[in-house]
């Protein structure tokens, strides 16, 4: 069991800024203080807009310098939750990630609908519908990049990209992965039927873990 006296260091990766906040939690009470800011802004790459997910991993390596006179009980990482990221074989990230303010999805979710119904998407998600879900931004990869979900081995949520950095594992926390709307709340696993019906690769999302 984590030591009660010892602080958690959290990231919080925001629309235009990220920060780094200890956290410490003693008699039921929970403390934080803000050690390092720094700004996110998404970046144009050709008619993309992406996160610039080399630089934020920089920023958060530099966070620690700031607090290595504390013994951490635990490391969390938070950000918006329907963008993905996609690791190669190796492990690797293959490219910058899409950002969700990115205009490849304009059409998308109209073009799902088309074969798959509203109805039959929130009967096996439960999630409302907005187009920058990452069910749509996955349709509008395969339509526009399927040589890339090709290439592909894993797919990760944002946050989960920098646990898996700081970690080595690639896997998906729970309540990040409900963002998606490819996950079946009741069973709590990845919704592989749905992305069976879109011809989606069901194999690629990262193994989903919950808290105990």
């Amino acid at each position: 069991m984590p030591d009660a006296r010892k602080p958690y260091l959290a990231f919080d990766l925001g629309a235009e800024s990220g920060r780094a906040v200890l956290g410490r939690l003693h008699a039921g009470a929970l403390t934080s203080e803000e050690v390092y800011r720094f700004p996110n802004e998404p970046i144009h790459e050709g008619t993309s807009l992406r996160w610039d997910a080399p630089r934020l991993w920089r920023e958060v390596c530099d966070s620690f310098s700031r607090v290595n006179e504390h013994e951490l009980a635990g490391i969390g990482v938070d950000a918006w939750g329907v963008d993905y990221a996609l690791l190669g074989e190796r492990g690797e990230l293959l490219q910058n990630p899409y950002h969700y303010r990115d205009g490849r999805t304009r059409t998308a979710m109209e073009e799902v609908f088309r074969k798959v119904s509203k109805e039959e998407i929130y009967s096996a998600t439960g999630i409302q519908f907005m187009p920058i879900n990452t069910l749509y931004q996955l349709f509008a990869a395969k339509r526009d990049t399927p040589e890339l979900l090709r290439a592909a081995k894993r797919m990760v949520t944002i946050p989960d990209l920098f646990h898996y950095w700081l970690t080595g594992k690639a896997v998906c926390e729970f309540t990040s992965a409900t963002t998606t709307q490819l996950v079946n709340p009741l069973t709590r696993t990845w919704a592989t039927g749905l992305m069976d019906l879109l011809e989606l690769p069901s194999y690629l999302p990262a193994p989903i873990v919950t808290s105990p």
